[in-house]
């Protein structure tokens, strides 16, 4: 199994260190990994904006930079859906003849995939999970709360493995943050009031930090709790999952 590392350009530029955390995690569990150093956006952004033909370009060069991989993962769902959903579309490809058929989220990928049962993790702190909207309803990460049906949720699972660690969800488990990429933009103070109404609902669990499959979400969530000077962090799963005994200061 060969797996090529998909590191999105927000993450690359704002978070890097999750990055390295989804390298170091996928090879301690003996994935061999490569990481594409030409990678760059995968497009969702000018495709959201209405530039699909400048998305298309880059979907092109994505189809071809990790075309020789068995997978491909990357550490953000909002992504990865873009990908699997609308690459088939923009690039008038079947699903089986392109990338979007061979990209899967991180924590999809290790708990679909590889089945991971057991980690060598450790994070003594109380974490609240941060279902995001894309992870959710798109890659069926959790169960969405208005069906009748068993719940799950693959962050939980996963999170569950940790050693030290006391997991906990918001009472409005799957309400959105408010960040939606170009509604953040668009709708400003409604996406503002959403995230400060998301942060308090995950304070009030407890938490010492929100955590999520998605840097956006907790990007935004994080400006809101800076400015305003909350007591609670954000961290993204993956460098949970990642964590020793000793980083475990995080």
């Amino acid at each position: 199994m060969k797996v090529g590392l998909f590191i999105p350009c927000y993450v690359n530029a704002v978070y890097p260190q999750v990055g390295v955390a989804s390298y170091r995690l996928l090879t301690s569990l003996g994935v061999d990994v490569d990481y594409p150093l030409e990678q760059t956006c995968c497009g969702q952004p000018m495709a959201n904006g209405g530039f699909e033909k400048d998305a298309l370009r880059l979907a092109e060069r994505m189809e071809q930079l990790f075309e020789k991989y068995d997978y491909v993962v990357g550490p953000s769902a909002s992504c990865v859906v873009f990908v699997k959903e609308h690459y088939p579309q923009l690039l008038h490809k079947s699903g089986h003849a392109c990338l979007s058929s061979r990209i899967y989220e991180i924590c999809e990928f290790l708990h679909d995939v590889l089945k991971v049962n057991k980690l060598d993790a450790y994070f003594p702190h109380k974490v609240s999970v941060h279902n995001s909207c894309h992870g959710l309803r798109l890659l069926h990460l959790a169960s969405p709360s208005e069906l009748v049906e068993p719940r799950y949720s693959v962050l939980k699972d996963l999170l569950s493995l940790v050693e030290g660690i006391e997991v906990f969800e918001p009472k409005r488990v799957d309400e959105c943050c408010g960040f939606g990429g170009m509604f953040s933009v668009e709708e400003a103070a409604t996406s503002v009031c959403m995230g400060q109404d998301k942060v308090r609902d995950h304070i009030s669990t407890g938490a010492e930090y929100i955590t999520g499959a998605d840097s956006s979400c907790l990007m935004h969530m994080e400006g809101i709790i800076r400015r305003e000077h909350l007591p609670i962090k954000t961290l993204h799963v993956v460098e949970i999952l990642a964590s020793r005994k000793q980083s475990s200061h995080l």
